[in-house]
């Protein structure tokens, strides 16, 4: 059975992105690039949504034609073109870079690619995370804190049906103040 990730960069009030969309103020330092770098290789599959996936198709698989890519940026190109994704989308035709179209229902989806992948997956946006969330699907959360309050936009957390008991894993410090905050969510 696959355990289930869900991870971002969140500000110190809890948002993903501003009331603008902007994610500008988390600008991750070489040292927490490369700890998702070696997030997405040790990562057997992940989801995501149309919005997300439209947002990184558009922009990884053409990394390694920019001349100023650091070899990092182009390490994490390549991880993320090679992984196995499965996209949520009723309005996509086609997707590419490892990736397969679902239709169906997120939480049955996930629920059943989870029994039967073997090791770490993640789900890959707070749109598509929250009702799994909200299922009690996710095994881990991964928030990596930055030293900025954003004052609203778009929460790590959805609205929860109740509240999730929840054990401390890892804490580590990145440069810039940065902190990540390792999880383990108690399913009773």
């Amino acid at each position: 059975m696959g355990k289930l990730i869900y991870g971002f960069t969140v500000s110190l009030d809890g948002y993903i992105a501003d009331v603008n969309g902007s994610i500008d103020w988390s600008d991750p330092s070489e040292e927490l690039h490369q700890y998702w770098n070696d997030f997405e290789r040790e990562t057997a599959l992940s989801f995501y949504g149309r919005r997300l996936y439209e947002l990184m198709s558009g922009h990884w698989p053409t990394v390694h034609e920019d001349p100023d890519a650091t070899p990092i940026m182009r390490d994490f190109a390549q991880v993320w073109c090679d992984m196995p994704k499965v996209v949520f989308s009723s309005t996509l035709e086609s997707v590419d870079w490892n990736s397969r179209l679902e239709r169906e229902n997120p939480v049955d989806v996930v629920k059943k690619l989870k029994a039967e992948t073997d090791g770490q997956m993640e789900v890959a946006g707070p749109t598509l995370a929250a009702p799994i969330v909200q299922a009690g699907l996710v095994d881990e959360f991964r928030l990596v804190v930055a030293p900025t309050a954003v004052g609203g936009g778009l929460p790590f957390f959805p609205t929860l049906p109740s509240w999730i008991s929840m054990r401390l894993l890892e804490t580590r410090t990145f440069p810039g103040g940065i902190v990540l905050l390792r999880y383990e969510a108690k399913h009773d």
